[in-house]
């Protein structure tokens, strides 16, 4: 349990986020430049059920796994300079904001391109969009600055 705890848990939650970072990329890439709503679909709805399953995943591990018991910075680096953990408690806070924040965008900016709602879509979309983004990379890299920064 411990090798799960330490590594296979958190490296897949960071993989699932990074995915999901670029799959949002991808559907961004794919109405912008290529005017392609099908292939802009595909890629933001699979970006949605990316991100479902690392959330199922990330409270399962943390929940579960860890026992409701947070990861510390300071017990994963004891040697990581003061700069470095103010720097990684900012990312962290923004990330865990915005991502609660983002997580009901996510959801009504889809239902809006669901539906065929484009001008309520697109409206929020500018706004979700570089949330939802932000978020997926701040995940990779809290879990890079906590697991192997140091």
């Amino acid at each position: 349990m411990d090798f799960l705890n330490q590594y296979i848990c958190p490296g897949w939650n960071a993989s699932l986020n990074g995915l999901a970072g670029l799959l949002i990329i991808a559907g961004f890439l794919a109405i912008k430049v290529g005017k392609n709503k099908k292939l802009h679909s595909a890629f933001m709805l699979t970006a949605v059920a990316v991100s479902a399953i690392f959330l199922a995943s990330y409270l399962y591990y943390h929940l579960v796994v860890k026992g409701g018991v947070a990861t510390s910075f300071r017990d994963k680096n004891p040697n990581a300079p003061d700069v470095i953990r103010y720097l990684y408690f900012t990312i962290l806070i923004t990330h865990t904001i915005l991502a609660i924040v983002v997580t009901p965008m996510i959801l009504i900016t889809a239902y809006h391109g669901i539906t065929d709602n484009l001008s309520k879509h697109m409206r929020l979309a500018r706004i979700t969009f570089p949330i939802w983004l932000y978020v997926s990379v701040t995940g990779v890299v809290v879990y890079w600055m906590l697991y192997r920064m140091y």
